[in-house]
């Protein structure tokens, strides 16, 4: 059967629980359908680029599907009726990711004291700019 990645997007209002009865839902549909769930992983409350039907924030969930086209259609098919999805997007991949997404290792990353930016060693002392005056003293003062 041929693999899918689904993303839906559920509204910022929504508790925990009603976004995880959504994704068992959208399990049950794709189950029924013919196809399995390999993997389901909840991104969390994240914020929009833009808002979408006055919604800043959205609760992010993603499915890894191994069905058919069938179990797909209808999928997106109940995700367009349901008032509690605000965006869907579903992709046909190759293979299926193993592990965690990108999005979930994005904060696995051991962060310095220098936040991701490194130590600079490379700039070393810039010394004195002789092209330039100071940047505290008036043209008149330097006559």
């Amino acid at each position: 059967m041929p693999l899918y990645e689904h993303v839906f997007l559920a509204r910022q209002d929504l508790a925990q629980a009603q976004v995880d009865a959504l994704a068992e839902n959208a399990t049950k549909i794709v189950e029924d359908n013919g196809g399995k769930v390999v993997k389901t992983e909840t991104w969390g409350l994240r914020s929009l680029a833009y808002r979408i039907a006055k919604n800043r924030k959205a609760h992010y969930v993603e499915l890894d599907l191994d069905a058919p086209a069938a179990a797909i259609a209808e999928l997106e098919r109940q995700s367009n009726i349901n008032e509690d999805i605000i965006r869907f997007l579903t992709i046909r991949v190759d293979e299926l990711e193993t592990g965690p997404s990108a999005m979930m290792r994005r904060g696995d990353k051991e962060r310095g004291p220098r936040g991701d930016r490194g130590d600079r060693g490379d700039r070393g002392d810039r010394g004195d700019r002789g092209d330039r005056a100071p940047s505290f003293v008036r043209e008149e003062e330097v006559e």
